[in-house]
């Protein structure tokens, strides 16, 4: 397998927050393949749990392929700021999440994090409110 470049879109959602949450993704490569999306619902939490578990369920996927450089893109401030360890991470219940997230981005040969606009992210969007309502409608 060739390692190839590989961008991932990550947004989390949250109907209250705390509230019914979900988390989105979108796994692309540099080579062409048709991306992968993936959603998930993860029940009552706050926005800032359902953004780091978005991050989690994109470097799962992304960790399965041969990937020579990985991006992020994040329209949540917070996430990408603890990550590049502008902001410290002071919510202990984000601290896990938080460690976790860079242990798994550590397995990458080359990451870069980037904040994005809204705008720019509204696929992971929308699958991160799309798991919210199947599991409305479930």
């Amino acid at each position: 397998m060739i390692p190839v470049e590989v961008t991932v879109r990550v947004d989390g959602a949250s109907r209250g927050n705390p509230g019914p949450s979900g988390a989105g993704a979108v796994v692309e490569f540099g080579d062409g393949r048709t991306p992968r999306e993936l959603c998930a619902y993860l029940g009552e939490t706050t926005n800032n749990v359902a953004e780091y578990r978005a991050l989690l369920l994109a470097l799962e996927e992304a960790a399965r392929h041969a990937v020579s450089s990985l991006t992020v893109h994040s329209d949540s401030e917070l996430l990408v700021r603890q990550l590049r360890g502008e902001y410290k991470v002071k919510a202990e219940h984000l601290r896990p999440l938080h460690a976790e997230a860079c242990r798994r981005l550590r397995v990458f040969p080359a990451v870069r994090i980037l904040h994005v606009p809204r705008e720019e992210n509204r696929r992971a969007d929308f699958l991160a409110n799309l798991a919210i309502d199947q599991r409305k409608k479930g």
